[in-house]
């Protein structure tokens, strides 16, 4: 017989069938009931019961807390059956305010710190709820939620918290289930709030909610620095990445000196590790940049970073530190949940904030029910007190005589036996004159409460009335003047690429003068302010150039071949002496001239012309050239005389040509196109000639040349005005007869 039995256990069915049926069961339960949180109150089951039980132990803000130990015992010993581990882990991170934006759990006690050292072991610790935590209980007592059997049968548990705060989006949450996930960062409730009475009034798009809720709102602070259009992109889809960058400072010293202050670091970002990635940075010697980095936090966080020298530019450091360490982080949206407790979705930020809002409805209609049932009774319990004072020496009778009292009263009154129960249990010592009135007044006033509840009941329009007046009441508890309320997380702008040359940001920078004969020999003197006749050539050699500058800054020379030529200030050759051919430090062909020797000035456009007569604008980040060789820019046909390479200025309109013929030309800067390369187009038409100079100038400015020891402004220049490619008239009286409008390139 017992082998009989042993048979009918046999299930009889194929391995995948089975393995399929069992597998989609673990991940349902843990997509319902361990990963994924509910949209309505931002809460997986371990928090809610988390919540609950905290509850039932009536570990209120206003009670002494309770051992975190005897919290965890009741979680898993009513509601989650589960290790005390995963437990108290939770309700650690509840209570930490590095990780939650607005606790949930006060914590008594080493609940761990930012530096990613664990909480003490739960015997240690104590806890209760916070003010905020009883928002999202608020109400549980009054039938607003389902209520369903525990695992063993014994008690129930809360399907999901009324949820009188809009938990999920102000403290976030992040889970893996299987085959998806969530991740959501938290935000700023004042803004969330602000955000739902827009929606209250209209029917908004994101990118107007975007508006007011303008990024994520992090507990550890920091700055946001993604572009406004992918934060919209991201709250539209429900699926997008944030940048947040840590926020620093800059700390003058003593001799020029500075350091580097950090007071806030992303969120999620342990500060010892991110100091030990720091610090090999510096050990491994890949940050020539940094020479130190030091903890000084005390309750608040304080990283000192210290660098190479003081010629290193603040801005670049810390461009390259976000660039090598988690001082800058991505945060990853998934707005991944679960609607209504039952069906995951991927939803968007307003989809979000409705769902709450329709929850709130829900609520507030069955807490109204509730309200509504318990006046209703108390209303007959008191109409019943009422008919016993009109009657009193009758009730009494009835009940000292009469052998079925509580038949009798509801026959002889008219009596439910509610009324009866209560007039029975009712104490002699109630039956003076003011307790009369008492219970009339009692009586009046809840019949005005239970209108006012019919009609919150039936009216819609009403019902979201009362939900605005809860949103600005949330509103105004967390608002920008509170502890909580304040916006930690700045917005920033998205920062501008930056190409960062650790070998030119490490240079002493000191003031030169590089001096360049007409030969190209060519020197750096240390200061400025240097008396060309004391500078020394060699026999029959001559000045050509001399510019001041820095050792940090590029030199930029443009030859006739076309091509221009890259050198660092810091790689010239010391004053003494003549200095060195320039051929040998770049290699300028011999049948090529320099024309121009300038500073590179970053993102300013420039005029380029060959003697030819042709000519566009190229920017001047698009001249540097990488090699000794040069870069091609300008296209020439063989060899030209000449070039012409003019910086010009923002405000600049018009462009001013005069060829070796003697004939001016004046036309629209946006004629000539802006190139990075090539031979550009026809800027002045000769017959027989070449283009002599050109310059770029502004309209209302006038047009200027120099004569003489000063310059002259043309007054008119009408005469001279034309389209692009025109052949020109003559210049003014008294125009130099060089044909150049300034003596020096």
């Amino acid at each position: 017989m017992a082998q009989d039995n042993e048979e009918q256990k046999i299930i009889d069915q194929p391995m995948t069938e089975i393995l399929s049926d069992r597998y989609l069961s673990y991940a349902l339960s843990t997509i319902m009931s361990r990963s994924l949180p509910d949209v309505r109150d931002g809460m997986k089951p371990v928090h809610r019961r988390l919540m609950f039980a905290m509850y039932q132990l009536k570990l209120a803000p206003t009670q002494r807390p309770k051992k975190s130990a005897r919290v965890v015992g009741d979680v898993i010993g009513k509601f989650h059956p589960h290790g005390d581990t995963a437990v108290y882990d939770a309700m650690v991170r509840l209570a930490q305010d590095f990780a939650q934006r607005y606790p949930l759990v006060d914590g008594q006690g080493n609940f761990g710190n930012i530096d990613g050292d664990n909480a003490a072991a739960m015997r240690y610790t104590e806890a209760r709820l916070t003010d905020v935590a009883l928002m999202l209980l608020d109400g549980i007592e009054e039938d607003a939620v389902d209520f369903r059997p525990t695992y063993d049968g014994s008690e129930t548990e809360p399907v999901v918290l009324p949820g009188g705060f809009p938990n999920l989006l102000a403290n976030g949450s992040s889970g893996i289930a299987v085959g998806m996930a969530t991740n959501i960062p938290p935000h700023n409730v004042a803004e969330l709030c602000t955000a739902m009475e827009l929606m209250l009034e209209k029917d908004p798009t994101i990118a107007e909610i975007v508006d007011i809720v303008q990024g994520p709102d992090m507990p550890t602070g920091g700055t946001l620095v993604e572009k406004k259009e992918d934060i919209i992109r991201a709250y539209e889809t429900g699926k997008g990445a944030f940048r947040i960058r840590a926020k620093w400072e800059k700390e003058e010293l003593k001799q020029g000196m500075y350091q580097i202050v950090v007071t806030e670091i992303p969120y999620q970002v342990q500060k010892s590790k991110l100091i030990e990635k720091i610090a090999d940075l510096i050990t491994l010697k890949k940050l020539p940049l940094l020479d130190d980095v030091r903890d000084e936090s005390a309750e608040d966080i304080r990283l000192i970073i210290v660098p190479k020298n003081r010629n290193v530019e603040a801005e670049i450091l810390m461009e390259a530190l976000f660039r090598s360490c988690d001082l800058e982080t991505r945060f990853s949206m998934n707005l991944n949940v679960l609607d209504n407790g039952l069906v995951p979705r991927v939803m968007n930020l307003k989809e979000v904030l409705q769902c709450w809002m329709d929850h709130q409805q829900k609520v507030l209609v069955r807490r109204s029910s509730f309200r509504l049932a318990k006046v209703v009774h108390r209303l007959q319990v008191l109409e019943g007190y009422l008919v016993v004072f009109l009657n009193v020496d009758e009730v009494i009778r009835i009940i000292r005589f009469e052998d079925k009292p509580k038949e009798c009263l509801m026959e002889t009154f008219s009596l439910n036996d509610i009324q009866v129960e209560a007039i029975l249990n009712l104490r002699l010592r109630r039956l003076h004159k003011l307790e009369e009135m008492e219970i009339r007044t009692e009586h009046d006033a809840l019949e005005k409460e239970r209108d006012a509840l019919e009609t919150l009941i039936g009216s819609e329009a009403r019902q979201w009335t009362r939900i605005k007046k809860q949103i600005v009441h949330i509103k105004k508890l967390f608002g920008e003047d509170t502890v909580l309320g304040k916006r930690r997380t700045l917005i920033g702008t998205a920062p501008v690429p930056m190409a960062i040359d650790l070998d030119a940001v490490m240079i002493e920078k000191e003031p030169i003068t590089v001096i360049c004969s007409s030969q190209g020999w060519i020197k750096a003197l240390k200061g400025h302010g240097h008396n060309g006749v004391d500078i020394k050539y060699k026999d029959g050699d001559r000045g050509q150039f001399m510019i001041e500058a820095q050792t940090t800054d590029k030199l930029v020379i443009f030859a006739t071949n076309g091509r221009f030529y890259t050198l660092g200030c810091d790689k010239l050759p010391a004053g003494r002496g003549f200095g060195e051919p320039l051929r040998i430090i770049v290699d300028i062909p011999n049948d090529a001239n320099v024309m121009m020797m300038t500073l590179h000035q970053p993102a300013r456009k420039m005029l380029l012309a060959s003697t030819d007569g042709r000519g566009f604008v190229v920017n001047s980040d698009d001249i540097l050239a990488q090699t000794k060789t040069g870069k091609q820019v300008l296209n020439v046909s063989g060899k030209v005389e000449a070039a012409i390479c003019r910086y010009m200025d923002d405000g600049d309109d018009h462009i001013a040509v005069i060829g070796k013929n003697r004939k001016m030309l004046i036309f629209l800067l946006s004629e000539v196109p802006e190139m990075s390369k090539g031979k550009g187009v026809i800027l002045q038409k000769f017959k027989d000639g070449q283009l002599s100079d050109a310059k770029s100038f502004n309209l209302e400015q006038g047009l200027s040349y120099k004569y003489g020891s000063g310059s002259t402004i043309v007054d008119d220049i009408t005469p001279w005005i034309g389209k692009r490619a025109g052949a020109g008239r003559l210049p003014p009286n008294g125009f130099p007869k060089s044909n150049r409008f300034d003596y020096k390139f």
